[in-house]
């Protein structure tokens, strides 16, 4: 018989973790994007909404794929846990496949170069890359980490102190 002197605190885990995860995270992006193209390019604010809910559906997606690829690479890892170069290397990785995506978009819809899409793109960036790094920090002191982060649990003679 073993004491079990420690009751696990319940964590968002799975496919419910991504969907409240990007849930709230979109709806915060979508108005700081509204609002930073509309100051970047002097549109309105209804015109520059309408691209950040197509910024966001497509950030949606990226976000599903790009989560799902990271914490299989991270589930991998010998190193658990989630510190500051893991959540770095993180943040890179979807807004650096959002440029990708985005900039032939900004480019078509304010009508610009996609040097100039590009230029804008990259205000927003470095916006994303902090919000990216402290939504995530937030969410997971929040929420608790995802499985693939968490320490692999001890062998239970470890735990009882049985041998």
């Amino acid at each position: 018989m073993s004491l079990n002197i420690s009751s696990p605190k319940r964590q968002l885990q799975g496919p419910w973790r991504r969907v409240v995860y990007v849930t709230l995270f979109e709806l915060f992006a979508i108005a700081a994007t509204s609002y930073g193209l509309s100051a970047l390019t002097g549109e309105s604010a209804a015109h520059s909404s309408i691209v950040a809910v197509i910024t966001s559906a497509i950030a949606v997606a990226w976000n599903v794929v790009w989560n799902g690829l990271f914490e299989r690479w991270e589930a991998r890892q010998a190193r658990r846990g989630r510190g500051f170069a893991r959540r770095a290397a993180h943040a890179l990785g979807m807004e650096g496949g959002l440029v990708v995506m985005l900039v032939p978009l900004f480019a078509w819809w304010f009508k610009v170069s996609l040097w100039q899409a590009f230029l804008m793109d990259l205000g927003l960036l470095l916006f994303f890359l902090v919000y990216t790094f402290a939504f995530n920090w937030a969410f997971d002191r929040v929420f608790g980490l995802p499985s693939s982060a968490q320490p692999q649990d001890l062998p239970q003679s470890v735990v009882t102190g049985a041998s």
